[in-house]
């Protein structure tokens, strides 16, 4: 079972943005998707989701085209966390999370549904905000609450883009920490679009690193983030040391700027 895009061609008025990207995430794994900006990170996961339209390509999930599946239908498979929300209106913070449910819904939210939200608030203890207008929570505080919002989707996969983007490092490896947990006990299966390298060798199962909208290479994050493949696509020189045991990467400068 898994989620997984093929030879995945986009086009943005003209410019080719993704070339032939092949990507798959099975169940219980998290997949990194790295590199610089613009190199495609954000435009992939809207193409695995259908937010933009393939140019070529197939995306399927557990082996059916996703384009053969009602909005309701993807819904309840594909759970999607962006980088921010440009929420505007009025909106407490219960009912933001609320919105994971609505594949789910009927006519109002039964029991269940409300003792779901209830349970993801108090696990990121994000309870005391309950009642706060959305709009009006710091940027940090914003994206939890739309990580809330995708675990209480009970989704098979997961797809974020930076979710760690606006966190202190304490939330950083916390909101990880609950993405992980998840993967291991409910076996979804998460792609998640990152900057912080070291993170990704963390957290993820896999890596694929992308450049210029193609896939430079694909693999265990140990062979993906190499100091030559690191030095190749983002002009960084970089030294690998061990911290308890776990590898580490330490930019040191530029290729042209060594410090």
């Amino acid at each position: 079972m898994s989620l997984r895009g093929s030879n995945i061609f986009f086009a943005y008025k003209g410019r080719n943005v993704l070339h032939g990207i092949d990507v798959e995430v099975a169940e219980g794994e998290i997949l990194a998707v790295v590199g610089p900006n613009g190199a495609g990170k954000t435009t992939l996961l809207k193409c695995l989701l259908a937010i933009l339209p393939l140019q070529s390509g197939e995306v399927l999930v557990d082996g059916t085209p996703l384009a053969s599946l009602c909005t309701m239908s993807r819904a309840r498979r594909l759970a999607y966390v962006p980088q921010s929300s440009r929420a505007n209106f009025p909106i407490t913070v219960f009912e933001a999370v609320l919105m994971g449910r609505r594949p789910y819904l009927g006519w109002r939210p039964s029991q269940r549904d409300l003792e779901a939200v209830d349970h993801v608030l108090e696990s990121m203890n994000l309870a005391s905000l309950a009642g706060y207008e959305f709009d009006r929570l710091s940027g940090g505080e914003k994206q939890k609450v739309l990580l809330a919002r995708a675990f209480v989707q009970e989704a098979r996969y997961m797809l974020l883009d930076e979710p760690t983007s606006n966190l202190d490092l304490k939330h950083q490896l916390e909101v990880l920490d609950m993405v992980r947990g998840s993967v291991n006990c409910r076996r979804i299966g998460a792609i998640i679009a990152i900057h912080d390298l070291n993170l990704a060798m963390l957290f993820a199962d896999r890596a694929l690193l992308v450049h210029h909208g193609t896939m430079f290479s694909s693999g265990r994050p140990k062979e993906v983030l190499t100091q030559e493949s690191i030095r190749a696509v983002y002009g960084v020189e970089v030294e690998e040391v061990l911290v308890r045991g776990r590898r580490c990467l330490i930019p040191i400068g530029t290729v042209n700027g060594i410090v």
